[in-house]
């Protein structure tokens, strides 16, 4: 069995699951706006992922952002392939749940995106988010060029400061090339719009994220 302290721990490649060969089924449109979930999506958009806790809550926050087009839940940054939610919540994937976010940027920018992920969790609590501890709770952002790179890690550095006069840690985000997205079940697909009264584990700092508002994320 797998130990609790395991569980706060990356699988080794001989501990992660094999997984399967075919992508689980999902949901084919956004069960708000009825966009198709993996799209084609209309020329001129762009690709965001983020991880910051459940990603249930976590995609509602994006999705009622004006300019993004489609919002989907998924699994990423582990070594199983096509993994099922119980084999991610169990530890021994290495994915993270993790929201794609298909946005027009000339309706909302990336550094708008990192504002709303920055505010949105604790970005200091390592492998966790509140009550939800696990791999798969880690706060993540992956970045599809090098311009969201860059962006990114200038937004870490102005946020951390503002953490750190709060009196906060130092942020435990990761940020990485964007992994292949695996997308999650149907019933996780916009779960809080189909569950109006359910489980949302996601909660800010309470500390303004700066960028955007004269503090550019250079």
């Amino acid at each position: 069995m797998f130990s609790f302290r395991k569980m706060l721990e990356m699988p080794s490649s001989t501990e992660a699951l094999p997984g399967r060969p075919s992508p689980i089924r999902t949901a084919e449109n956004h069960f708000v706006s009825g966009r198709p979930l993996k799209g084609p999506y209309p020329e001129g958009t762009a690709e965001a992922m983020f991880g910051l806790g459940c990603f249930w809550g976590a995609e509602k926050k994006f999705w009622q952002i004006p300019g993004v087009w489609v919002t989907a839940v998924g699994y990423a940054g582990g070594a199983t392939p096509n993994p099922t939610y119980e084999e991610v919540c169990c530890g021994r994937t290495g994915h993270n749940e993790v929201v794609l976010v298909v946005y027009d940027p000339r309706q909302v920018t990336h550094q708008d995106l990192l504002k709303a992920f920055w505010e949105t969790h604790d970005p200091t609590q390592g492998m966790r988010q509140g009550n939800d501890i696990g791999t798969q709770y880690r706060s993540g952002i992956y970045v599809y060029d090098s311009v969201q790179r860059t962006a990114a890690e200038a937004s870490k550095e102005v946020y951390e400061k503002a953490l750190r006069a709060k009196r906060y840690g130092p942020i435990t985000t990761e940020i990485l090339d964007a992994p292949e997205f695996y997308f999650a079940e149907d019933y996780h697909q916009q779960y809080l719009a189909k569950n109006p009264h359910g489980y949302c584990g996601i909660g800010g700092t309470g500390v303004a994220c700066q960028i955007g508002v004269g503090v550019a994320a250079k």
